[in-house]
């Protein structure tokens, strides 16, 4: 397939995925693949671009931007500054803002050289096998997911982060400054 032709792709595959969940799954299942503010963040795990495992559940008492993106995706290019400019302001609060590629297997130094073109210094892991849309129910890229130190999701948002979101802003500060470690 064509690469302009993979975004389109990528989303109707989400969608058939989601869809399928749900319809395979009955309602006790659905509800606790629920992913909603409030509630505890699913587990997920991915890689570093230098294939090193790596978790949320390792990221236990830091406040956690977990952004899901790919090097294809132009909406996903357009927030990266934003996303660059909240790592740099809160990193020393206790922020790790987290990229997850879904760019195909193989592709991490791709990755790499594309994000250093654009001056990302937040932490970058690698999902080729788009296992966090599953997990976090996300349809398209981009999309991003605050989690506080205790693991609680406390903002979600489809499509581009912009600096000064309020909802996320206000999200963000009130996960900053609970200083609870874990739950």
């Amino acid at each position: 397939m064509k690469p302009r032709n993979r975004p389109l792709r990528c989303m109707i595959a989400a969608v058939a995925t989601v869809g399928a969940l749900a319809c395979a799954e009955g309602p006790e299942q659905r509800s606790s693949r629920s992913v909603s503010v409030g509630a505890p963040a699913p587990r997920y795990a991915a890689q570093t671009l230098e294939g090193a495992p790596v978790s949320l559940q390792d990221q236990q008492g830091k406040v956690v931007l977990l952004n899901i993106w790919a090097t294809w995706c132009k909406p996903c290019r357009e927030e990266i500054p934003a996303l660059e400019a909240l790592h740099q302001r809160h990193a020393s609060d206790g922020l790790l803002v987290a990229g997850v590629s879904i760019d195909q297997p193989g592709e991490s130094e791709k990755i790499a050289s594309f994000a250093n073109a654009l001056g990302v210094t937040y932490t970058l892991w690698h999902d080729s096998d788009d296992k966090v849309s599953t997990t976090f129910l996300a349809i398209g890229v981009p999309a991003s997911y605050l989690i506080d130190r205790g693991g609680v999701l406390r903002w979600r948002h489809v499509g581009p982060v912009k600096e000064d979101d309020p909802s996320l802003n206000e999200a963000l500060r009130a996960a900053l400054q609970d200083t609870v470690a874990v739950r």
